[in-house]
């Protein structure tokens, strides 16, 4: 069906509503289906590519200019793999510039052919994300071919077959299988990542696809992290005996992971150690402690949300990437609201009233985006020292 393209074109999106977008492919070739969502961050699109949260998704960058920094070998945010545990696919308004950065030990585009991200430049993505802003997130087919041949009626096809998130856990897909230690801190100029020397805190970290930053921050506040595998029990975690336990982040439906993961959630809320969700992990606390999640329209993805902090009505910027949101309105009474969104009035963190137990929608580990949240691990830090 290539003869219905435009001349040149080497790659397309197709859209489970028939819609083709059509450009230049760059990355690896073949295809890929996916959520098609929108991220507005202006940097840091390796550390979006490699973020586990976007698996199973197809990412359209609202900024027009990418590529130009390259990308490094330090900037990885998922443990390992590639775009089967991370974003499948992504689409910019510009090809991919070449890399202009003293970090850089890789271009852009060779980057995304190792590691198997199908790209689409050249098209024209204020439209996309205006047609997701109106409709929500579409279920699409991405994909690339040097040759320009393209069987579009079996994409569209595919991207309708698609099941879609709803109902995925994706959680253990994205999960460490083996237990391991992480003691590397926050990254600085010129020193590079800082190294714990003297652990203040033992936590447990419940891995549903955490990224590196968040165990950088929790090493940042004197926390040295074992990081557990997604399905890892109750028991065997508080036979460690650990001064705190972390809720990652990770992708897919928080009620079909929270099917194996909320019963022990829950024991670990009953033990009365500190407890801190990110993301997924804030959902499932959520689930845990008698609360709902829905999908949404459109999601929050992007490194400039504004969120209010309720406990000390600040205001910070935040990194956000989820499609699912806590039902604010289903909140049981032993749990407070503690931040909410300021671009939709969705829930973006809680606590409970009578344990030290808390939980954020956004990404404080700020990767990419502004470290406004950061304080949320010395939040952290201050439950666990009050505990010892």
């Amino acid at each position: 069906m290539s003869q219905d393209l435009l001349p040149g074109v080497t790659g397309v999106l197709v859209l489970a509503d028939g819609t083709v977008l059509q450009g230049v492919g760059c990355g690896a070739t073949g295809d890929a289906v996916g959520e098609v969502c929108f991220n507005t961050a202006m940097t840091g699109y390796q550390e979006i590519l490699t973020d586990p949260s976007y698996m199973a998704q197809i990412v359209a960058f609202t900024f027009p200019h990418v590529g130009n920094v390259g990308t490094n070998s330090e900037d990885l945010e998922q443990m390992a793999g590639g775009a089967e545990t991370a974003a499948r696919g992504a689409i910019f308004r510009d090809v991919p510039t070449e890399q202009a950065n003293w970090r850089a030990n890789s271009d852009f585009d060779a980057w995304m052919q190792r590691r198997g991200v199908v790209g689409l430049a050249g098209v024209d993505t204020r439209a996309l994300t205006r047609k997701i802003r109106e409709t929500g997130m579409p279920h699409g087919v991405i994909a690339h071919a040097p040759d320009g041949k393209f069987d579009i009626p079996a994409l569209l096809a595919k991207a309708r077959e698609w099941a879609g998130l709803e109902g995925l856990d994706l959680a253990k897909d994205a999960s460490t299988t083996q237990t391991f230690t992480w003691d590397e801190g926050l990254w600085s100029w010129p020193e590079g990542y800082a190294k714990l020397e003297t652990p203040k805190y033992e936590v447990v970290v419940l891995d549903y696809g955490v990224k590196r930053n968040i165990l950088r921050a929790l090493a940042h506040v004197g926390a040295r992290a074992t990081v557990v595998p997604a399905d890892t029990k109750a028991e065997d975690i508080l036979a460690r005996n650990p001064d705190g336990v972390l809720l990652s982040n990770g992708p897919g439906d928080p009620a079909a992971t929270g099917e194996y993961a909320v019963p022990e959630i829950q024991k670990l809320v009953a033990s009365g150690k500190p407890v801190f969700g990110i993301c997924l992990g804030h959902q499932m606390l959520a689930l845990a402690v008698g609360a709902k999640t829905v999908k949404m329209e459109q999601g929050h993805h992007g490194a400039n949300h504004p969120v209010k902090d309720l406990t000390t009505g600040k205001v910070e910027i935040v990194s956000m990437n989820h499609g699912f949101t806590v039902d604010s309105a289903s909140l049981p009474e032993a749990v407070t609201e503690t931040h909410v969104s300021l671009f939709d009035g969705t829930n973006a963190g809680i606590a409970l009233k009578d344990k030290p137990v808390f939980s954020v929608q956004h990404h404080p580990e700020a990767s990419p985006g502004p470290t406004d949240s950061l304080y949320l691990f010395e939040r952290f830090a201050d439950l666990m020292g009050a505990a010892k």
